[in-house]
């Protein structure tokens, strides 16, 4: 055990960011050739060297953190006094101090904060309204703005350059940059928004050259967005999302194009780059529309599956005719 202890201690002096992980707590003191079941960082008491932590719904542990002389780390964003009020340290040597560290008790950011309402992480230079509710797990960085009555889900990150309205509410893992999400919409878990869109030229000497993607996403009002959809920003206008427009899970939509209200997108619709659409147009599932055109309003466009029926039919009543 002693040996063990000194090669952590070691370890943690030189990369202490080496000891992260994001796997159960089991399996990652295995990898440290511990003998050690989980009770001892819920309060058993296999390991006293190891200082166990309260009982916690996350059942991550981020990290195995070495003090020395009882001294916190510089990426802590705690105070060590509050640091100390909150883990209990035993000192097993001269100097040496183990401890377990959840999620919860790291920031590798300096300025961020957790949000009184959830549990959630916030930089304090962020504007977010005291009704919102941002659930642990979560983080809003600088730069963003968080209206009235919104509800950000757990594992969700708000980037720069991001603005949501009111009463909208997103789902777990939701990412969000340079963009803005207008009132009461619905964003459902694993949406992307406001990444940059798919923009390659080659230069003379044939080399693969990225497109600047400078531009934001604009989502309308009541607004609702299927799980797991990718909605990119703009390169020379913003990509814009009509009000009251429905788009269901694992959709694409490319930088530059603009959809108009009312519109439905189903299941894997596929829009390229720089599409103008209309209002009050339905798109069935697997439908993909190329880059560049333009679609009129109050256009129902069928789905791959039915289009693709319908013209094998039409193939086989021709050759029974002929």
């Amino acid at each position: 055990m002693a040996q063990n202890l000194r090669r952590l201690a070691r370890l943690a002096c030189e990369k202490p960011h080496a000891l992260f992980t994001r796997r159960p707590i089991s399996h990652g003191l295995n990898r440290l050739h511990f003998s050690v079941s989980e009770s001892a960082f819920k309060g058993g008491s296999a390991i006293p060297e190891i200082t166990p932590v309260l009982d916690h719904t996350q059942p991550y542990i981020h990290v195995i953190c070495l003090l020395y002389m009882s001294q916190f780390p510089s990426f802590l964003s705690w105070s060590s006094k509050e640091a100390n009020n909150a883990l209990k340290v035993h000192s097993f040597g001269s100097n040496w101090n183990f401890f377990a560290l959840l999620n919860s008790r790291l920031e590798d950011h300096q300025g961020f904060e957790k949000w009184h309402n959830g549990c959630g992480r916030f930089h304090s230079s962020a504007c977010i309204d005291e009704t919102a509710v941002i659930e642990f797990g979560a983080i809003v960085h600088p730069k963003a703005a968080i209206g009235p009555n919104t509800y950000i889900g757990s594992g969700a990150i708000i980037g720069p350059a991001v603005s949501i309205g009111q009463s909208t509410k997103l789902g777990y893992n939701v990412s969000l940059s340079n963009c803005t999400i207008g009132d009461y919409c619905i964003i459902h878990n694993g949406v992307c928004i406001g990444q940059d869109g798919f923009g390659f030229f080659l230069d003379e000497r044939g080399d693969m050259v990225k497109k600047p993607q400078i531009l934001k996403a604009l989502i309308g009002h009541h607004v609702e967005i299927g799980a797991n959809t990718c909605i990119d920003r703009g390169s020379w206008r913003d990509t814009t999302i009509g009000d009251h427009t429905k788009i269901d899970n694992l959709v694409q939509i490319g930088h530059n194009v603009v959809i108009g209200k009312y519109c439905m997108l189903c299941g894997q619709v596929g829009i390229a780059g720089s599409v103008t659409m209309g209002d009050y147009i339905t798109l069935g599932g697997q439908v993909a529309v190329r880059d560049h055109v333009s679609i009129v309003s109050k256009l129902v466009v069928a789905s791959v599956c039915l289009h693709t029926l319908k013209s094998l039919l039409h193939y086989c009543e021709d050759d029974l005719a002929n």
